[in-house]
């Protein structure tokens, strides 16, 4: 079974939701990434979202821009994601990691490429923004040949008919927006999310993860009310951003913000 796939099972015979923090690599630079993914497992965290570097994360607001740029400055590419996963593999091998990113260097690198050094690097699933489920025809199989999950996002603007598209060739889980607009809005309203959430669990059973407008322990638990996961970005890279000279902090910032998240999450099941 994939770890995605392992973590869920668990997590739903504990009754208790998914935490999905997302890092972009190399910020604020490669050699730090590692030690904020332990961190990050360590205050709770469920499943890891790894960010490629790009040039132009058009989905991303200015927090996870600024994010890419500085990780960028640094020469982070792929190749070094796979070696972090690596590294991060020889003392964690049950946490599943997802790679985030946009498509075009997977496909510089290639995909038959691509889909066997992250599988080799102990990769668990891929989210490439800027592929529908449509043009996934060639990469969703060699993804899945590897074991690896091909995960896809929901829009609240999305038709049912290409909801329904999607779930079809979803795996993993789900990644619901639950904001129209870019990652770091503002505000989100946990009612209309299950709004939205309620067709599409009529269309599939995996599990569904929201992402945008995650930003402190009590929205998270209003979503984790109404969703299987959350995931959480913006507020975590900012405390990234603000101390990008002190990055020996970082990691305890990082728990802090995250922790808080995990005890407001797992208190709904004291309640």
């Amino acid at each position: 079974m994939n770890r995605i796939d392992q973590r869920f099972t668990d997590l739903k015979h504990q009754g208790r939701k998914a935490l999905i923090p997302f890092i972009t690599a190399g910020d604020p630079a490669p050699d730090h990434t590692v030690g904020f993914m332990h961190a990050l497992v360590e205050a709770g965290a469920d499943i890891i979202e790894l960010g490629v570097p790009f040039s132009d994360p058009m989905a991303d607001g200015p927090v996870i821009q600024k994010a890419c740029e500085r990780a960028l400055k640094h020469g982070t590419c792929l190749s070094h994601l796979f070696t972090m996963v690596e590294e991060f593999r020889q003392s964690d091998t049950t946490t599943p990691v997802v790679l985030m990113g946009y498509l075009n260097p997977v496909e510089r690198l290639g995909y038959q490429a691509f889909a066997d050094q992250a599988a080799s690097a102990g990769v668990d699933g891929v989210l490439t923004v800027d592929m529908p489920p449509e043009e996934a025809d060639e990469f969703g199989p060699i993804l899945k040949a590897r074991g690896l999950a091909s995960i896809f996002l929901v829009a609240p603007t999305t038709s049912n008919e290409r909801a329904a598209t999607i779930c079809a060739h979803g795996e993993g889980y789900l990644y619901y927006v639950s904001l129209k607009g870019v990652t770091g809005s503002a505000s989100l309203n946990a009612d209309d999310v299950a709004s939205h959430l309620a067709p599409l669990r009529e269309m599939t059973g995996l599990p569904l993860c929201v992402g945008f407008g995650i930003r402190d322990g009590a929205t998270a638990a209003e979503v984790a009310k109404v969703a299987d996961g959350v995931i959480v970005g913006s507020a975590l890279i900012n405390q990234i951003a603000e101390n990008v000279d002190t990055p020996e902090i970082i990691p305890g910032l990082l728990k802090a913000v995250l922790g808080e998240m995990r005890h407001s999450m797992d208190a709904l099941n004291r309640n």
